[in-house]
């Protein structure tokens, strides 16, 4: 999947996510579709960026936990994404807020589940 198209797909996920669980709040958004739509694709570059060069390495660090969980660790490492992509947005005058740990895992589910219906649509570069 090419990196604008991963960007797509993981801003329509926290889009979802946001509408869905209470918790997670994407901020400043205005009236203005343009405003709101420039606010998630600027949340889902940071949360791209983070997946691509953050999860790996953590997932590596965690790879014990995640033989003994049968991968099931995974959900808490896309949490943890979720929660550092909030943390780094809260930076910017709009960002995304996230509750807490358990709202993030919630919010993490929603995401890879949309991610990976989304990803079927997206044509693969090979």
């Amino acid at each position: 999947m090419t990196f604008l198209a991963r960007l797509v797909v993981n801003g329509i996920a926290i889009w979802l996510a946001s509408l869905w669980v209470t918790g997670i709040v994407i901020e400043d958004q205005g009236d203005d579709t343009g405003r709101k739509v420039l606010v998630i694709a600027v949340i889902a570059l940071i949360f791209t960026v983070v997946n691509a060069f953050v999860k790996p390495v953590v997932k590596l660090l965690s790879l014990p936990l995640l033989i003994l969980t049968l991968g099931l660790f995974t959900l808490v490492v896309n949490a943890l994404m979720l929660m550092l992509t909030a943390w780094i947005s809260s930076g910017t005058s709009y960002g995304l807020t996230v509750d807490g740990f358990w709202t993030a895992v919630w919010g993490a589910l929603i995401i890879s589940i949309v991610n990976f219906l989304l990803s079927a649509f997206v044509p693969d570069s090979r």
